[in-house]
């Protein structure tokens, strides 16, 4: 029996244990947590954590320990559990009461067992296995405690199965006492409760990660060009971090990330661009500089069969006016002329439709080419009226420098990051994920505060949002699905991440981390095509 010492020690211990429980975020360990705990408070060599399966008719082994045996599974061992579920009914709904653990889930009570094999103790009970199990390992299952978890509405949860308590002054077997038992039963309520709050925690945060998966999906089915960016960005962001959290020398050897810091990180990246479920479809798909629901080179194309159609009508009007003079030079010369206006006509189409086709850097040269086939050229449109060839919304489009978009399309498509921002500020963010909007909202502020939308300089930066505005350059850079541009070997990705990294646009230590780490190699070796992936001089 205890001194009043001893057992204000175990109370003690007791609370020590509820505080602990209640900080753990991994259900794993969590588990393995309270069965350790158990298994010291009441000084038990051995024991087993049962968690009851959503059909309440199932217990399935999670952890189980026997230290005399040196027998560690489940949990965080490593090791697989190999014993089967525990069947609470049969087929035909009988209660399976012939087992401990079952029975005491059953029946929502404590089994306090002196010794399993005496038959006058356990007259109800099969210990054929637990015999067996003896048998082969040379061990002796003789003191028992199965203590029911339950939750805050006294459904039973789980079932916490200690064996062979030991007197701390000998290390001999002896009966699980009322002390031991009430002390297992506290700590198995207590245990039930941090259990329960942290599996309504991870179905809340699974929840939640749909209904962002769901925003996704949404973009996604706006555009196939956005969703695999929404994908790839935050699992790039995440191999970055940890390679950040871990380096141990230089400016940014002080920055760890714990779980929830991780956790708080990935649904920034997972909602960096949710902005974009409202940018128009046709500004986010813009494939040639004249797309729009459509791509409007073929009304361009139109037109030049056309004038080529005024060109072959006007040749062969001269060419039967000198019908009745029978001049064959003169007629050959109007085919002549006829033939070298055309072809010029298929010079400037052709001209017009590589001009669509979005480029790196596009010559001041073909910018003036365009106005002056647009304003130089005339045809008479479907009213009959003669008017300029390009309307001065298609020699804008078609001269947009680089890439497709206009200044005003990019606006809009810039604008996401703001939409973005007001829809995260406008959520009550619980107080682990309340830098969500300011990590998700900074991937396009530059470190010399030339970035948008509020030009924030690097001193006014997270680490984390700096790593997210990384993450998202070389993602756009390397991505292969893009509707204007192929993906980028690696090769010249890196080469421009590094004049960004010397013109003031990213992080320089950060970039340093992934260009020495190796993670631009582990995330190419996972998203980009084998074509992409050459040698990087580092």
């Amino acid at each position: 029996m205890d001194s009043v010492g001893a057992l204000l020690k175990r109370l003690e211990q007791l609370n020590d244990i509820g505080a602990s429980l209640s900080k753990e975020r991994d259900i794993t360990r969590l588990l393995e947590q309270i069965l350790l705990a158990a298994k010291t408070i009441t000084h038990a060599d051995g024991g087993t954590l049962y968690r009851m399966m959503e059909d309440g008719r199932t217990l399935r082994f999670e952890t189980l320990r026997t230290d005399s045996l040196g027998i560690a599974m489940g949990g965080t061992s490593g090791v697989a559990i190999s014993f089967p579920d525990l069947l609470l009914y049969d087929d035909s709904g009988v209660p399976n009461g012939s087992l401990v653990a079952a029975y005491a889930a059953i029946h929502s009570q404590t089994v306090n067992i002196a010794d399993a094999y005496s038959t006058s103790d356990t007259p109800d009970f099969d210990f054929s296995g637990t015999r067996l199990f003896d048998a082969r390992t040379g061990y002796r299952s003789q003191s028992m405690l199965a203590v029911p978890m339950k939750n805050h509405e006294g459904e039973v949860i789980g079932v916490l199965q200690l064996i062979n308590a030991q007197a701390p002054d000998t290390g001999k077997v002896v009966s699980f006492s009322t002390a031991d038992q009430s002390l297992a039963e506290s700590l198995a309520s207590q245990a039930a409760i941090a259990l329960s709050s942290r599996l309504l925690m991870t179905q809340l945060e699974d929840l939640f990660e749909s209904f962002v998966s769901l925003i996704n999906l949404a973009i996604d089915e706006k555009s196939p060009y956005t969703g695999g960016h929404c994908q790839r960005v935050p699992a790039l962001t995440m191999l970055l971090a940890d390679a950040v959290s871990a380096t141990t020398t230089g400016p940014l050897a002080g920055f760890k990330m714990d779980e929830r810091d991780r956790y708080e990180l990935k649904i920034a990246g997972l909602l960096h661009d949710c902005g974009k479920i409202i940018t128009p479809v046709h500004v986010v798909d813009k494939a040639t500089k004249l797309h729009t629901l459509f791509d409007r080179i073929h009304l361009i194309d139109t037109r030049f069969e056309v004038l080529k159609r005024d060109v072959e009508l006007q040749a062969l009007r001269q060419q039967l006016s000198l019908r009745g003079c029978t001049d064959a030079a003169a007629e050959s010369d109007v085919l002549a002329d006829c033939q070298e206006r055309i072809a010029s006509l298929d010079a400037d189409r052709d001209f017009l439709r590589c001009a669509n086709v979005g480029s790196e850097s596009m010559p001041e040269m073909s910018m003036q080419h365009v106005r002056d086939i647009g304003n130089g050229r005339r045809w008479r449109n479907v009213e009959g009226v003669e008017t300029e060839f390009l309307s001065a919304d298609e020699i804008e489009n078609l001269t947009v420098r680089a890439g497709t978009l206009t200044l005003a399309e990019r606006d809009t498509i810039n604008y996401h990051i703001v939409a973005t921002i007001k829809m995260l500020e406008q959520l009550p963010w619980p107080s682990h994920l309340k830098n969500v909007p300011e990590y998700a909202g900074g991937h396009h502020e530059r470190m010399d505060g030339k970035g948008y939308p509020k030009g924030l300089t690097r001193e006014q930066m997270s680490v984390q949002a700096r790593i997210m505005g990384i993450a998202d350059i070389f993602e756009a850079l390397t991505a292969r699905d893009r509707p204007y541009k192929l993906g980028m070997k690696l090769s010249q990705a890196m080469s421009i991440m590094a004049s960004f990294k010397a013109n003031g646009h990213i992080d320089p230590d950060i970039f340093d981390i992934f260009l020495q780490s190796g993670v631009y190699e582990h995330y190419a070796a996972q998203f980009l095509d084998p074509w992409q992936i050459d040698e990087v001089e580092l």
